[in-house]
């Protein structure tokens, strides 16, 4: 009780108690604990009223159970009330959760890897300032288009290198080019460096795109109407770097894989550290298919999604 005492209520860390009783630190450590397992310690966090409706505990536990996440965010800001779907600006709330997220898991060695469009922008715009560093910043998928389209890999990339104290790893090419050229670039020194760099990130936090002429990849002109056609017919829900799977999760070997010039899906699926950052009623889909294809060990998005989510 004496070590409890003294580390709850005067504040000690498990050093100054152990100091302070005579024994190693690991038996102190130890006495903490077992006052808690023994019921002589009980912790309560008094939730200030005004944020008790920003605090979705039960649908963060109820999803990181259903899906077998390693942790789960939800903010009340509803992504569809903040505005048009492609547009970074609606994404604020969920993109300042994910940021926070971020902050608290991602480690000074680390390598984070992402993948263009308006929620990693809007988790880049809420990256504190000196809150964590990591080792590298890189792309997940090429962003070069054909048009003056604006992707935010750019900001992103300089954003998150400012934020974190981190290198910059660009991956200069399309998104989208034939195959024999996907297989000439990839054989070059950068490309195929800035592709293995992002293959073996720590860290990686990405959007889903759905499949509809609202998305991205439409605006930028890298898919058009017959390509979405085909994509319909294979039973595609959304996509992650350009590559596209079924609500399911299971990959559509159609078309554009040979030709994307993005991170494979096994490698993000693979990541420890995988972030999905999601809302907004027309990408639902696409982040259930992403979730039942294990793209995402955590999971951000808004209150909205989560409970459509648990209905499924």
């Amino acid at each position: 009780m004496r070590a409890a005492t003294l580390y709850y209520l005067d504040g000690m860390t498990q050093a100054e108690v152990a100091t302070r009783l005579g024994v190693s630190r690991p038996t102190a450590g130890r006495l903490v604990a077992r006052a808690r397992a023994q019921g002589l310690v009980r912790i309560e966090v008094q939730a200030p009223a005004h944020l008790r409706d920003a605090l979705r505990s039960d649908e963060e536990r109820a999803l990181e159970e259903k899906y077998g996440l390693v942790e789960a965010v939800v903010v009340a800001d509803s992504v569809d009330a903040a505005g048009a779907i492609d547009d970074h600006n609606s994404f604020a709330g969920v993109g300042r959760a994910a940021a926070s997220l971020l902050v608290r898991r991602i480690r000074e060695g680390d390598t984070l890897g992402f993948t263009w469009g308006p929620e990693t922008v809007a988790v880049a715009q809420g990256l504190p300032s000196g809150a964590a560093t990591c080792a590298s910043v890189v792309q997940l998928d090429g962003s070069v288009s054909a048009i003056n389209y604006q992707t935010g890999t750019e900001y992103v990339l300089g954003r998150c290198a400012e934020q974190l104290q981190a290198n910059t790893v660009r991956l200069p090419v399309p998104l989208y080019a034939d195959a024999s050229t996907v297989v000439s670039m990839r054989g070059d020194s950068v490309i195929s460096k800035a592709l293995e760099a992002g293959r073996t990130a720590e860290m990686m936090m990405f959007g889903t795109g759905a499949v509809s002429t609202s998305t991205t990849l439409f605006e930028g002109s890298f898919i058009d109407t017959d390509m979405l056609s085909v994509l319909t017919d294979l039973g595609a829900v959304g996509e992650v770097g350009g590559r596209f799977y079924r609500l399911d999760g299971t990959e559509v070997a159609g078309p554009l894989d040979e030709r994307a010039m993005s991170v494979p899906l096994d490698d993000i699926r693979a990541c420890d550290g995988s972030i999905l950052v999601t809302g907004g009623v027309a990408k639902h889909q696409a982040a259930l298919g992403a979730l039942h294809g294990g793209l995402a060990k955590l999971l951000v998005c808004d209150i909205e999604c989560a409970r459509w989510l648990l209905d499924q």
